[in-house]
């Protein structure tokens, strides 16, 4: 991999920055609403000793990103880059998440585009992994124009495995998406 999963990338609202040791705590306050993670997989992660587990996975993946607000520097949520896979010239975005006031202001949608124009620079196409009942990010998804590829189980770094569905942007698509716009 001659390219970086963790590079600091910027939009007009928001800076996506690499995720260090240090904002645990600032984090994790974003993360401690239940709320937060009504839809996804794993619902218990607004506790500690899960959200812990969880924010391991992300410094181990050297791909994960703080979302800060540009106009107030508050952190937003978190997201990241994972398992590239150099022979099938692909690599997944997930374990995002926001905070419920971030929600409904097309941030994710922002954060995605920024993630993308980026990555596929080096890679041919973009998966994700999206908790089969999280209809928020299965809308977000169809709204990206990302194919469904149907459902699998997958196992989140640490947790047991949970059915999600599969969604995945080729760059060519991509491309002619934004060549549209």
């Amino acid at each position: 991999m001659n390219f970086s999963i963790q590079p600091t990338l910027e939009n007009e609202y928001v800076d996506l920055v690499p995720l260090e040791k240090h904002d645990f705590e600032e984090l994790f306050d974003v993360a401690s609403d239940p709320e937060v993670w009504a839809m996804h997989p794993n619902k218990e992660r607004y506790k500690r000793e899960v959200f812990e587990n969880f924010f391991t996975g992300a410094l181990e993946s050297k791909g994960a990103f703080l979302i800060i607000d540009k106009r107030t520097e508050e952190v937003l949520g978190c997201t990241r880059f994972y398992d590239f896979n150099e022979d099938d010239k692909s690599i997944f975005i997930g374990y995002t998440f926001y905070g419920t006031k971030s929600w409904g202001k097309n941030i994710n949608a922002g954060v995605k585009e920024m993630m993308l124009d980026y990555i596929f620079q080096f890679v041919d196409k973009v998966i994700f992994h999206v908790g089969k009942d999280n209809i928020r990010s299965i809308k977000a998804m169809n709204k990206l124009g990302a194919e469904n590829l149907g459902e699998e189980e997958v196992a989140y770094f640490g947790e047991d495995s949970k059915t999600n569905t599969v969604f995945q942007i080729k760059k060519e698509d991509w491309k002619l998406k934004q060549n549209l716009h």
